[in-house]
């Protein structure tokens, strides 16, 4: 599928057994790609993830059956208030760094998306997590525009037109979310 997609999935894994988080940033389409990724990690995507029996004893109530095991996601691009504010008080190119200045720390995994790996506001919040120590992984089209120099890890598709590159991103990143899941979650 991808060259680097067996070294993003070990990545989030080892990032995720440490007790890390993953961030994720995106524009437009990609910001939905964003809210999409989020979802398959936080619930069940392929796998039952029954929750532990101690905590569902803990919470003592029937509906406790039906949560289940999520890992540690936040989508940068949903927080409107405060992509709102930043824009308004500081410059809109930050609101994602700015999330990552309170959210990173050493050892989590940030996921920019950008179809032609030139959006500033994801450059300006990779820059922000390799300067926190947080792993980068850019999702790009060809040639991975800026970002394909800044990433610790390029997922970068043979497109460039944005639709194209979006639907090469959605393979993508399902396999990332599937194979995460596998190796995280015993059936």
């Amino acid at each position: 599928m991808h060259e680097n997609l067996d070294r993003a999935v070990e990545t989030l894994t080892n990032c995720f057994r440490r007790g890390g988080k993953l961030l994720l940033c995106g524009n437009g389409g990609s910001a939905a790609d964003c809210a999409h990724i989020l979802g398959e990690f936080v619930k069940s995507f392929c796998k039952r993830r029954p929750l532990d029996a101690r905590l569902k004893a803990a919470i003592g109530e029937e509906w406790a059956e039906k949560l289940q095991q999520g890992l540690p996601v936040i989508d940068l691009t949903a927080n409107c208030a405060l992509i709102a504010a930043v824009a308004n008080d500081q410059d809109a190119a930050l609101a994602y760094a700015q999330q990552v200045t309170a959210y990173g720390a050493p050892g989590d995994v940030l996921i920019g998306i950008s179809t032609s790996g030139n959006a500033e506001n994801v450059r300006r919040a990779v820059v922000t997590a390799r300067a926190m120590g947080v792993y980068t992984i850019g999702m790009t089209g060809r040639g991975g525009g800026r970002l394909r120099g800044l990433c610790d890890l390029l997922l970068n598709v043979d497109e460039t037109e944005t639709y194209r590159v979006q639907e090469k991103h959605l393979q993508l990143y399902h396999q990332l979310c599937l194979r995460v899941e596998d190796a995280m979650f015993d059936e």
